[in-house]
């Protein structure tokens, strides 16, 4: 099992979601960087559940243990180790033994030939997206020194669009036993031209890699994306012009990336998230002790949408991304 990530900033996470703790790694961040533990604080609060009704109830303050790494707030040079305890992680749960259908039950089991800890998905769950927002946090502080900001938003959950819809859609599909998917979009303002690189190397690869390994997420596209396959070259072309000795386009439909370079445009993408596979519904399955048919029903604390507490979590990828092409150019 990998799960280390990065050329020159590099991560590793570790911890099961119901076990002792969750963490990361952050290793080849640039010395004398100063770090708020409060702002970093703030975004694991926006990501930890039990915030309302539109997120699960287990209850996690996710407060961040600094082990190495910063010294009276600031970056020393050596990876920074973060440890954030799970203090409402239910251990009594029970190793599943009916694969849960749209969970890595299955695929896990084969795997890792039974032996992986699947209590509350394990390694595989959402929960590990904390150390990863912890770990964006601090790329995100280091960015904006360097005049970068980065923002996203939902903006689709099931079919609606608008702020009240979506709570509307999230709460039916939670009275209803079942759980709705949608839509992340993620913006990064100022980031100049000249990081990445063809063909391994390219920035879309850098951050479609991150935004896929964020559990539940099915889809990615930069700029006009899948919009443009419809389109034709003089449509999908963004022209440039030469305004104030300065190079601008006219459009971004290539979402700030060209040849796999930022082109100093922003970088815009959106991020498609499945539906919670965890949900109250009956499903059809199989017991993988006895490989037998079964009928499986998750009950307990699920979300009944992740796309909310996402947010967070596809900003910390952005960040991540740009940061390690930055440090590496």
């Amino acid at each position: 099992m990998s799960s280390v990530w990065g050329e020159r900033v590099k991560l590793t996470i570790f911890g099961e979601s119901r076990g002792d703790a969750i963490g990361v790694v952050i290793d080849g961040l640039p010395a004398g960087e100063n770090i708020s533990i409060e702002q970093c604080q703030t975004e694991l609060t926006q990501r930890a559940p039990g915030q309302c009704e539109l997120s699960s109830a287990r209850k996690e303050p996710d407060i961040a243990r600094i082990i190495s790494g910063l010294y009276n707030g600031v970056t020393t040079g050596v990876p920074l180790c973060a440890v954030i305890e799970n203090v409402d992680a239910e251990r009594e749960v029970q190793q599943p033994t009916i694969a849960r259908p749209g969970h890595a039950d299955y695929t896990a089991h084969i795997k890792y030939k039974g032996f992986a800890d699947m209590r509350g998905g394990g390694h595989f769950s959402g929960r590990l997206t904390a150390p990863l927002v912890f770990a964006g946090s601090v790329a995100q502080q280091i960015l904006a020194r360097r005049g970068v900001t980065i923002s996203a938003r939902a903006v689709k959950i099931g079919n609606a669009e608008d702020v009240e819809e979506m709570k509307n859609e999230i709460l039916a599909a939670k009275a209803d036993g079942d759980s709705v998917g949608g839509i992340v979009e993620v913006t990064a303002l100022g980031v100049p031209a000249g990081l990445g690189a063809p063909f391994f190397s390219s920035m879309e690869s850098t951050l479609a890699g991150l935004f896929f390994s964020i559990p539940a997420v099915k889809g990615v596209e930069f700029g006009g994306g899948f919009a443009l396959a419809q389109k034709r070259g003089s449509q999908a072309n963004d022209e440039m012009r030469v305004i104030d000795g300065n190079v601008s386009f006219l459009s971004n439909n290539s979402g700030g990336i060209l040849g796999g370079i930022t082109n100093g445009a922003p970088i815009t993408a959106r991020v498609a998230f499945k539906p919670t596979p965890s949900i109250a519904k009956e499903q059809m399955s199989i017991d993988l002790a006895t490989m037998q048919n079964a009928i499986v029903s998750t009950s307990g604390r699920n979300d009944p949408c992740v796309v909310l507490r996402a947010v967070p979590v596809v900003e910390a990828c952005m960040a991540l991304g740009i940061l390690d092409k930055w440090e590496s150019s």
